[in-house]
């Protein structure tokens, strides 16, 4: 049985793989999965993981380039600006939310026309 520590470490893999391919909503899925546990706990990597969450739909939206994509990826982003904060040495895994963080500060200045 995997332990909630192998559980997050094993999703953020996958969610900066799936962030790499463009799965953005898959990145979203499997990441809010590991959140659950975190925020049913009262974890304060709960936030850090549901920015990166909503990071990852803010680009699914402009993926999907639906009717007001636009304004739904700049409200989903705030949640990431709110909480990237908490991205700093000495937390759980702080090499990997590390690396998730940069994949969505990339996305943001690939879409700079959106998140100025």
């Amino acid at each position: 049985m995997l332990t909630m520590n192998e559980d997050l470490e094993g999703a953020l893999r996958e969610y900066l793989a799936l962030m790499d391919a463009g799965e953005y909503f898959d990145a979203h899925e499997v990441l809010e999965e590991a959140w659950h546990p975190l925020r049913l706990r009262k974890d304060p990597l709960a936030n850090l993981a549901k920015g990166l969450i909503n990071g990852a739909i803010a680009f699914e939206h402009l993926k999907r380039d639906r009717n007001k994509a636009v304004e739904r990826a700049q409200r989903v982003i705030a949640s990431f600006e709110r909480h990237k904060n908490i991205c700093i040495e000495g937390i759980e895994h702080y090499t990997l939310f590390s690396e998730a963080c940069k994949r969505v500060e990339v996305l943001k200045i690939r879409y700079s026309e959106v998140f100025r």
